[in-house]
């Protein structure tokens, strides 16, 4: 019983370890000071527009324009804008090609589960929806967590704290087996939720922007851990 036990501690604190991971952009982490963030942009090829301060280059086989985006002087987000525009028809095309490519890659799970589907028919008419009703065309994904095999005591002793409001000590330690399958259900249930906020820290969306009638697609790779949530106010 007490193997069992230690079983689904270790299951927990793999994941509650990968809570330093973040957000990566072309394998490089969302993270960090600006000046770092450019160095490493410039080693992946990009080159730095000084006057207007962001970087060119090639991303996903289209030709882009990089910013480098910080709040308290940390990297919260990449965003990458298309650097050429096109019509009402091809931005359809483009969307729904990036939908695929994100929903077919394993390091990427949809924000929204596979509960709706981001791609957009042809019958859809953008330019009217987005000038007439103010809609908006995005898409997100949460980047998956990496496997980082960390053991930490800190980490079964979090998971240990929860299942002592449910059990004493002594279950703890001898459980019946009706005690142990809960035990494992309360761990999985809690290592859920743990795994649900890590991924929500590592968001990336993308969407349709429209400039004099043309349109474009804007991608943003958010570390939500350097994003502001009011500390400042």
């Amino acid at each position: 019983m007490k193997k069992i036990f230690l079983m689904m501690l270790l299951l927990v604190s793999v994941i509650a370890n990968a809570q330093k991971d973040v957000t990566k952009f072309l394998g490089i982490p969302v993270d960090g000071y600006k000046a770092e963030m450019k160095k490493k942009l410039l080693s992946k090829g990009f080159t730095y527009n000084s006057q207007n301060d962001f970087f060119e280059g090639e991303f996903n086989g289209r030709d882009v324009r990089v910013y480098v985006v910080t709040n308290n002087n940390k990297v919260w987000r990449i965003v990458v804008h298309d650097a050429n525009t096109c019509d009402e028809g091809d931005i359809k095309i483009r969307f729904n090609k990036l939908c695929s490519q994100f929903s077919k890659n394993q390091k990427y799970v949809a924000a929204n589960f596979g509960e709706r589907d981001y791609t957009l028919s042809e019958s859809e008419d953008i330019s009217y929806e987005m000038l007439v009703h103010n809609k908006r065309y995005e898409a997100a994904y949460f980047q998956v967590i990496d496997p980082v095999l960390v053991d930490t005591l800190a980490n079964q002793k979090k998971i240990k704290e929860i299942l002592l409001q449910a059990y004493t000590q002594e279950q703890l330690d001898n459980p019946t087996e009706e005690q142990a399958a809960e035990m494992q259900s309360l761990v999985e249930i809690e290592a859920t939720k743990i795994a649900l906020d890590l991924m929500e820290k590592k968001f990336v969306w993308f969407r349709i922007s429209e400039l004099y009638g043309r349109y474009f697609i804007s991608m943003y790779y958010d570390n939500e851990y350097n994003h502001s949530d009011g500390e400042d106010l």
